[in-house]
């Protein structure tokens, strides 16, 4: 009768792994400043470079997911006050790195990796992507869509929450190693137009920011 339980307990928590990686997935796939961004990196500085940014991505996923699916509702409130800030330096940042990518040289030479830059970009990646908190709203509606229960045991909230992060760091982990690939066919031009992309969401992103300070949003 236990060993029928214990296995019983084991299906379901493998389910509850698998429906993670599927949130994981939708969440992480429309390619949007984050993706970019680890896309651009993997091409001009090197896959570990990229796939470094795709972990600091998908860490952030993570995090979004334990706020939603354990009601760390201190933290959301924490993270909307700060709404504004967060998109604001994020929205900076993403329009140094795209002027930077539009008025760098034709030619892209891939440069060496240094630890401490490796650290940089794990945590540039990670404060751009949790600059966006509505997020903890898509989860938290997607949970409710694949029958989450708030009431769920911790150990089942924390499997959850570790096939959010087996799944977007798999999306990121895929688009990364697709970026070399297009740099081999001769997508010459790809390095300029991500960084113009990059530049329009950092415009963005700060246009949002200063339109909520300003109470038009």
């Amino acid at each position: 009768m236990v060993r029928g339980a214990s296995a019983e307990t084991g299906v379901m928590l493998l389910l509850t792994f698998a429906k993670g990686i599927i949130v994981g997935l939708v969440l992480a796939v429309p390619v949007g400043p984050a993706g970019m961004l680890c896309v651009r990196r993997t091409i001009v500085e090197g896959a570990i470079f990229g796939l470094v940014s795709g972990l600091g991505a998908a860490c952030a996923d993570a995090s979004f997911g334990a706020i939603a699916g354990f009601g760390l509702t201190f933290i959301r409130d924490w993270l909307f006050a700060w709404r504004d800030t967060l998109g604001i330096g994020g929205g900076a940042f993403l329009l140094i790195v795209g002027v930077k990518g539009l008025i760098a040289p034709r030619a892209v030479q891939i440069r060496p990796i240094g630890h401490e830059r490796l650290a940089a970009a794990f945590l540039s990646t990670f404060a751009l992507a949790i600059a966006n908190p509505v997020t903890i709203l898509a989860f938290a509606a997607i949970f409710t869509q694949i029958g989450f229960d708030p009431a769920s045991s911790r150990l089942s909230i924390a499997v959850l929450v570790a096939g959010v992060f087996s799944g977007s760091l798999a999306w990121w982990v895929s688009l990364c190693l697709s970026a070399p690939w297009l740099r081999r066919i001769g997508m010459s031009w790809l390095p300029r137009f991500s960084g113009g992309l990059l530049a329009i969401s950092g415009v963005g992103l700060l246009g949002a920011a200063a339109a909520r300070l300003a109470g038009l949003l």
